[in-house]
């Protein structure tokens, strides 16, 4: 299947590319979606991805070593990878006006970063089920649908109660934490 698409790619037949589109999109997006990217940078990234596949098919000296879907995904995750980096180094400290504008973002940077070493440390002292379903849920996004689903609760409020108690178990990790300061 690997070869036949290759060849048609190779003589450009858009058939092959549908293909492709089909099998290893949704693959793609999840990957620049779940990394801070949104469905149109996962559309451009996949679209560059082809060019760079069809790039590389036109060499000579071009063997694919990988699977196709290894080999895809790992242009993918290049090309995201090279796109987040010339994103973020983009702001340049000329265009910020005042140092009041920078203390501002320290300070916001500190407040975040403790908030977030707070909350791992408030993760461990939960159980190992509701560490995972609140990972599910705030980090990955998921919906309570797909909580439900992959979780096998049997109604969309079961799961929300769940949800209820795991982030019940939090507050009382930090409430322990207040007693002891």
């Amino acid at each position: 299947m690997s070869e036949e698409i290759l060849k048609d790619l190779r003589g450009e037949n858009n058939k092959a590319f549908g293909e492709l589109y089909k099998k290893y999109f949704g693959m793609v997006s999840r990957y620049v979606v779940n990394n801070n990217g949104r469905l149109d940078d996962a559309e451009d990234i996949f679209q560059d991805t082809m060019m760079v596949l069809l790039e590389k098919l036109r060499q000579d000296n071009f063997v694919l070593t990988a699977s196709l879907k290894t080999y895809i995904m790992a242009i993918a995750k290049n090309l995201w990878l090279k796109r987040l980096r010339t994103t973020y180094v983009k702001l340049e400290f000329t265009e910020i006006c005042d140092i009041s504008f920078l203390e501002k973002i320290s300070q916001t940077i500190d407040q975040d970063s403790t908030y977030w070493e707070k909350l791992q440390i408030y993760l461990t002292k939960i159980t190992h089920h509701c560490k995972g379903l609140i990972h599910d849920m705030f980090f990955k996004e998921k919906t309570i649908e797909q909580i439900q689903e992959e979780y096998g609760y049997s109604t969309k409020h079961n799961a929300q109660n769940q949800k209820h108690k795991c982030m019940e178990q939090i507050r009382k990790a930090k409430e322990q934490d207040k007693k002891r300061v």
